[in-house]
């Protein structure tokens, strides 16, 4: 197939089936194209569209986003995870407005030194707000094209990833990009799905070589597998009624800048929990809760809280930027693990 006809069967798709009335293509302009494609990799359509919303109502502009504290940032991104992204769209802003004057580069080469922006977001954001041609190569689009050619080799693969933005480059037209970008994006998201993908209307099909070789669901090849590595930490409630003592992890690593559980080695003894603690607290009582596991992308932690009951919080946790007592019932207030807030609102 070639690269006008390939064009031009994606444009007739946007045309008829490409997804219009996102939150973020309406009043389109590079700002609410940028949020969006933040909170959308490695995260779905349906998920996103809320915390779009909320995010957009709290900072309508990317002044506003540059101008709040990054714990107000962190908390409305509660439970989207990868939260380097969100310090990254913080960081971001105040480079736009310190560095470009609040004025957004016309080139996606300059977008690409942005905080949090790579290659093929640079090329969303700059094709999406303003039509002008750029290649794009999310998670979707690799999927269609690693279909399309039968392309072999996991798409991380530096090789692989190469061969896909030859095409993707190849193939993007001079003019309606953002159209082209879009259904791309959508042909990937709802037809060329990872399962169970619906062949019979992909306007592709007919040259799709994984189709004609009936191999459709081995592409794109799956990353090699790999043992993910096991961890196990304490995590600390130390709780005085209504409120629990929070710690804010440093800002680069897991949960990076947001507020968090102390935590204590496994073979921790539960006299010693309390000590564990920067400034150490009188401990009443200490009670094992049920341990669980939660995932991330290259191991897993597994979880053991200890809940402690504290008669008297200590004045000077309360000095510290490090340590902070936290209302239960306002924990949406602050930037915190998912797993750490259902966990504290399971405490009942």
């Amino acid at each position: 197939m070639q690269a006008k006809t390939f064009q031009k069967r994606i444009l007739d798709y946007y045309t008829a089936y490409g997804r219009k009335h996102l939150p973020w293509q309406q009043n389109k302009n590079h700002y609410r194209v940028w949020v969006s494609e933040i909170m959308l990799q490695q995260t779905q359509v349906t998920t996103v569209i809320p915390y779009y919303e909320r995010f957009m109502q709290r900072f309508s502009s990317l002044e506003a986003l540059a101008s709040a504290e990054l714990d107000e940032v962190l908390a409305l991104w509660t439970g989207l995870g990868y939260y380097s992204r969100a310090r990254n769209l913080h960081k971001c802003a105040q480079v736009l407005i310190t560095e470009f004057n609040g004025q957004w580069p016309n080139s996606v080469a300059t977008l690409e030194t942005l905080p949090g922006i790579g290659r093929s977001t640079a090329g969303a954001i700059h094709s999406l707000a303003t039509g002008q041609s750029a290649a794009i190569l999310d998670g979707n689009v690799k999927r269609v094209l690693c279909r399309f050619y039968a392309i072999e080799g996991w798409p991380g693969k530096p090789a692989v990833q190469k061969q896909l933005w030859q095409l993707a480059e190849s193939l993007t037209p001079a003019k309606k990009a953002d159209q082209f970008n879009q259904a791309m994006m959508d042909l990937g998201a709802t037809l060329c799905k990872r399962s169970r993908p619906d062949c019979d209307i992909c306007p592709l099909q007919s040259h799709c070589q994984a189709y004609a070789d009936n191999r459709v669901n081995e592409f794109p090849n799956p990353k090699p597998k790999t043992t993910k590595p096991e961890r196990h930490a304490i995590f600390i409630i130390a709780r005085c009624g209504h409120e629990v003592l929070l710690e804010k992890r440093p800002s680069q690593g897991i949960w990076g800048g947001l507020w968090c559980l102390p935590e204590a080695p496994l073979d921790t003894n539960d006299r010693d929990l309390a000590a564990a603690i920067a400034t150490p607290i009188a401990c009443e009582s200490v009670c094992a809760l049920p341990s669980f596991r939660h995932t991330f992308s290259h191991y897993h932690l597994h979880i053991h809280p200890r809940l402690l009951s504290v008669a008297q919080k200590p004045n000077a946790v309360m000095d510290s930027d490090r340590w902070q007592w936290q209302d239960r019932r306002r924990l949406d207030e602050l930037g915190m693990p998912s797993p750490i807030v259902q966990l504290l609102k399971n405490l009942e």
